[in-house]
């Protein structure tokens, strides 16, 4: 059995006092796999300067700026973060998402309560998340 050894402990790795980590599933779940470079390169600026509930206020321009990337870059970067399920954004905000996926849709994706159409008890209580 081979035995560990800090290579540099002087360096030893501490948390910081600011809010900031990369979650390790991100690799053990394959969630990177689908992810460009320029995708992976905002996720790591975001995960840097997100605050402790994963916000970010940074416009695209000043993320452009600090990634070295045009802003059509940070566009598509941003896209794929979306599509990942790894960010969610309303310009100009950032959140960084939790990588546990949740069981209720996005308010966005939620059918409207109210859309003019007479529904049942049981699609009301289903949608609540009671039994049908």
């Amino acid at each position: 059995m081979k035995h560990k050894k800090l290579i540099r402990p002087d360096r030893l790795r501490r948390p910081p006092q600011q809010f900031s980590w990369v979650d390790h599933r991100l690799v053990r779940e394959h969630r990177l796999k689908t992810c460009t470079s320029d995708a992976l390169a905002l996720y790591l600026f975001l995960v840097t300067v997100a605050d402790a509930e994963g916000l970010s206020y940074y416009e695209e321009a000043s993320c452009a700026q600090r990634l070295g990337m045009d802003p059509d870059r940070i566009c598509a970067a941003r896209t794929c973060l979306i599509r990942e399920d790894l960010i969610a954004w309303e310009a100009p905000f950032y959140q960084v998402l939790s990588l546990d996926r949740s069981v209720a849709p996005p308010p966005s994706s939620r059918p409207s309560p109210r859309n003019g159409q007479a529904r049942s008890f049981a699609e009301i209580l289903a949608d609540m998340g009671g039994a049908s």
